[in-house]
């Protein structure tokens, strides 16, 4: 296993499939000669060229439509939003482009584009830079959308989405960029589908993705320390589609859920969580399901504002607290 950096594990998995596929290209703004707002096309331009790495004029919606349209050609792109702030410039194409055309076309197109994009709140960017979209995406019929919270994952499920036929968005943290964590040493991909089980529990099912995953880990060793009340955590690195049966099995062990999300709670993947506890185990549950989200108010600037909207781990283990009745 090597220890890698979040974006060292996306920049190994780009290399890997261009060098593994010529008709794998990247493109956005700055990720040539600049190796990436992030780091995570650093060297690519150098080692494959201009033709294949290729920085884009500040215009996602003309960039993004320009890789959906190779993509249909049989070109597989990888296309860096570098704020999903920006995404909603290009949300036509993504929407009734890349989302539909396998569907309207009977098949007889695809849109094998991997779209990537960095979102959530980092330190005062102010409100149109600190947007949590991936409930947005993931009410896009025909895309797929991924959140990895980890090194291992990010690496894993940028090489499989590349390899995929449908249209790809990954959801990434801009707070986990510098994150390490150990990615296996031979060539790996994660499947796009499904959970993962982060820790294992008896007492109450934490459910989070991306950031609010370590927000839950950090909660369930506080829980277990001091009351005594053992969590386990679902990663819910997949948002389209949900892990439905993981999601079910979890609760009919726990009987209670909390689902942990950095973005607000209206219309977002709390929501679909608990529509499917609802749906499915009901009758299981020894407590109604809870939702630990941000505040409904654009993010503000002033760094202690900016932290009082969204959720931490003290809010987690409040609401578990009162769940469990310690």
């Amino acid at each position: 296993m090597a220890e890698l950096m979040y974006w060292e594990a996306i920049r190994r998995a780009h290399d890997e499939e261009m060098a593994h596929d010529p008709m794998v290209i990247c493109m956005g703004e700055d990720i040539g000669v600049a190796g990436g707002t992030y780091k995570a096309t650093q060297g690519l331009y150098a080692k494959y060229g201009a033709e294949r790495v290729v920085d884009t004029p500040i215009s996602e919606n003309g960039y993004t439509g320009l890789g959906i349209g190779a993509s249909f050609l049989g070109v597989r792109p990888v296309i860096e939003i570098m704020s999903v702030n920006f995404a909603w410039l290009a949300m036509d194409q993504i929407f009734n482009s890349a989302a539909k055309v396998r569907y309207m076309s009977g098949g007889q197109l695809t849109a094998p584009v991997v779209i990537r994009s960095a979102g959530g709140t980092a330190h005062q960017l102010g409100a149109q830079h600190s947007a949590r979209m991936e409930k947005v995406f993931m009410g896009i019929a025909g895309l797929r959308v991924v959140t990895p919270s980890n090194p291992r994952q990010a690496y894993g499920l940028l090489k499989s989405a590349v390899r995929c036929d449908d249209p790809v968005y990954i959801n990434e943290h801009e707070l986990m960029y510098n994150m390490k964590g150990e990615v296996p040493d031979d060539e790996y991909f994660m499947p796009l589908e499904g959970s993962e089980v982060a820790r294992e529990g008896r007492d109450v099912t934490l459910f989070g993705y991306n950031i609010s995953v370590h927000w839950c880990l950090q909660a369930a060793a506080t829980l277990a320390k001091d009351f005594g009340i053992e969590a386990e955590i679902i990663d819910l690195y997949t948002l389209s589609p949900l892990d439905r049966a993981g999601i079910v099995a979890s609760v009919r062990k726990t009987h209670r859920a909390v689902i942990v999300e950095e973005a607000e709670a209206a219309v977002g993947v709390g929501a679909e969580v608990m529509a499917i506890i609802n749906e499915e185990c009901f009758f299981e549950l020894d407590a109604a399901p809870v939702r630990v989200s941000a505040v409904n108010v654009p993010i503000p600037y002033n760094h202690k504002l900016e932290k009082a909207a969204i959720p931490n781990v003290g809010d987690i283990v409040a609401a578990v607290r009162k769940m469990v009745g310690k």
